[in-house]
């Protein structure tokens, strides 16, 4: 009968370690996420030479596949767009971003590169 309680006590002392390690972890996870949100900026990017929906998806889609970018969605569509990008500027640049933008493939001809970050 000594054993079994033994190795009921031990169960349950392991159980009790192991739920503590894993609430641990998952607090850790979520207080870096909420510092790298805390990090994080907004700018507002113009960009001229945008032409139709595609070309908005296609610069989106190429800003967002930056590392230290979480999200880039259109303000305003025309013949000049505004683009709303949130960064981390520790691991990102807004040059980096420009760049990024001014390298996208045009809609209508992939050879051509016809956005341009308006300053």
């Amino acid at each position: 009968m000594k054993i079994s309680i033994m190795k009921t006590f031990k169960i349950l002392v392991l159980t009790f370690v192991a739920m503590t390690f894993t609430a641990n972890m998952a607090f850790s996870q979520a207080t870096a996420q909420v510092q790298e949100e805390n990090n994080s900026e907004t700018i507002t990017v113009k960009v001229k030479g945008v032409g139709c929906a595609d070309d908005i998806k296609s610069i989106a889609a190429n800003v967002e596949k930056l590392d230290g970018v979480s999200s880039c969605k259109t303000l305003k569509k025309g013949a000049i767009t505004k683009f709303e990008i949130i960064m981390s500027p520790s691991l990102v640049t807004e040059k980096e971003i420009q760049a990024a933008i001014e390298d996208t493939a045009g809609c209508k001809n992939p050879a051509d590169r016809p956005y341009k970050v308006k300053l």
